[in-house]
């Protein structure tokens, strides 16, 4: 599950030794970095491998991941007329 807290993460290293748990981060790099990749994806045809689902099946969708059965990555999708 992707996510950035508005604060500063502690864990209790405690907590990490019953169970399969982990802490795992990834820096992503700079604004110019993922507009690169987007322009190379473009260029050279590259597209996501997903699995879409409406907003209205998003605890579904949300199931299906933790459960370990998504392919790849979970998107939900809305309407046009949904949008607020």
């Amino acid at each position: 599950m992707a996510g950035v807290p508005n604060e500063p993460l502690s864990v209790n290293p405690l907590s990490l030794f019953s169970g399969e748990r982990a802490v795992a981060g990834w820096y992503s790099g700079t604004a110019r970095d993922s507009q690169d990749t987007l322009e190379f994806s473009a260029l050279t045809g590259v597209h996501p491998m997903i699995e879409t689902f409406p907003l209205e099946q998003a605890a579904d969708a949300y199931a299906r991941m933790i459960e370990g059965k998504a392919r790849f990555r979970v998107v939900l999708t809305m309407q046009k007329g949904n949008v607020r």
